[in-house]
């Protein structure tokens, strides 16, 4: 394996989670608890894997979805559809902290993974459930994704041009969110776990978190106030004074001049002190972008540089990956791919002692950490070739070519 040198003491270095769920909600969570220091088992179909491990582009055979959301973990490939394979998933369970699962509710129990089976066998474990629409309510069956639970919970509805359609956000909102959300509960939940001894099934549900993040427009709509249309709320581009503009060459600048100070700056800036008594004049947006549109996003930038008048430029993703911001803030940092060398990789947002953390691990290909993970359990080598040869069990060359093989 693969590690890096951490630039602070792994806080959750002991915890083991046992890693169900698949795509961007949960993997994101792991890979987070994974920073931190958690061992971080993933536990994969055999001909399948998780299905991130199969989108475009590619980095040497691996996904790039799988660069990012995988690192620092271990991969475990075992058929939890057979009776041995729900044995040994819960024999590890009975050695974790923590499970983490993002199925559909009622799939954990048919499967026989779900809360109850594992806290029978372990009391203390924390069971965290990331679901689109939650486990009661007229949704809890139904398929969604990002798109959908911010579409019911008022988001997507809040954004893009005046007059025209909603658009999708560039992030997923609700996966991301709720994600984040379910690792404040999770912590929460440990540490009690770890005072009394005693775990508990911590469930948050995608749709729940991008509705409470509605927060400051939701209080305006309760009182009254606007509906939430696009380009219609203080935020979403209304007033001149929080948007963004076009400049000369196709480029944007954000303005985040909501204070008056920072609006009196940016008007000078712009070299238009007259605007500043119609911060909150909608009709001044014009005046605004006829202004900015005369000059490129690289001018602006260098006219702002002394400025505090809360303006950015707009960067595309491969912009924002190279921008000198990202090292700095250690948000992109280097880790050892298998077949290309140091390649650039997300790092961790969380600051521990005002220290970040280092690269780590190298994502595991699909099924290679089985034998290490089913040795732990004091498996001996004879059973663990039986599980092998009845496909209950797959090692990283097996799984890897059986899963290419399925795929075809």
């Amino acid at each position: 394996m693969r590690h890096g040198q951490r630039t602070f003491p792994a806080p959750l270095a002991g915890v083991r989670v046992l890693d169900l769920s698949r795509l961007l909600p949960g993997g994101f969570l792991t890979a987070l608890l994974a920073d931190l220091g958690a061992d971080v088992v993933k536990v994969e179909e055999p001909l399948q894997g998780d299905y991130s491990r199969w989108d475009q582009p590619r980095l040497g055979t691996e996904s790039a979805s799988s660069w990012v959301l995988n690192r620092n973990k271990r991969s475990l490939a075992v058929d939890l559809k057979q009776p041995q394979g729900v044995a040994r998933f819960l024999r590890l369970a009975e050695r974790a902290q923590v499970v983490v699962e993002s199925f559909r509710p009622g799939v954990v129990d048919r499967l026989g993974v779900g809360y109850a089976a594992v806290a029978a066998r372990n009391p203390a474990i924390v069971y965290a459930s990331l679901s689109g629409y939650g486990s009661d309510g007229d949704m809890r069956d139904a398929a969604g994704h990002d798109i959908n639970y911010i579409a019911y919970a008022g988001v997507l509805g809040m954004t893009g041009p005046a007059g025209g359609p909603p658009v999708p956000p560039g992030v997923q909102v609700g996966d991301v969110g709720g994600a984040s959300v379910l690792g404040i509960g999770l912590l929460a939940s440990l540490y009690r776990a770890a005072l009394s001894g005693q775990g508990e099934h911590v469930e948050v549900a995608m749709y729940d978190v991008a509705m409470a993040w509605t927060s400051i427009h939701a209080g305006g709509a309760i009182a009254g106030g606007s509906r939430g249309e696009p380009a219609g709320m203080r935020l979403n581009g209304l007033l001149p004074c929080y948007g963004v503009y076009r400049c000369a060459g196709g480029g944007h600048i954000s303005v985040g001049a909501l204070e008056p100070k920072f609006w009196a700056a940016f008007c000078a800036g712009i070299g238009r002190p007259d605007l500043e008594a119609r911060r909150n004049d909608p009709s001044a947006r014009a005046d605004v972008a006829a202004v900015v549109v005369l000059r490129t996003r690289e001018e602006w930038v260098a006219e702002f540089a002394g400025r505090d008048a809360c303006v950015a430029p707009v960067l595309d993703l491969a912009e924002a990956l190279e921008h000198p911001l990202a090292r700095q803030r250690h948000m992109v940092v280097d880790a050892e791919h298998p077949e290309l060398g140091p390649t650039p990789n997300l790092g961790t947002p969380v600051r521990l002692g005002g220290a970040a953390a280092g690269p780590g691990r190298a994502p595991s290909r699909l099924g290679a950490d089985t034998r290490d993970v089913i040795a732990e359990l004091g498996v001996p080598e004879s059973e663990c070739a039986s599980l092998r040869a009845d496909g209950v069990v797959r090692e990283a060359s097996e799984a890897g070519a059986e899963a290419v093989a399925a795929r075809r």
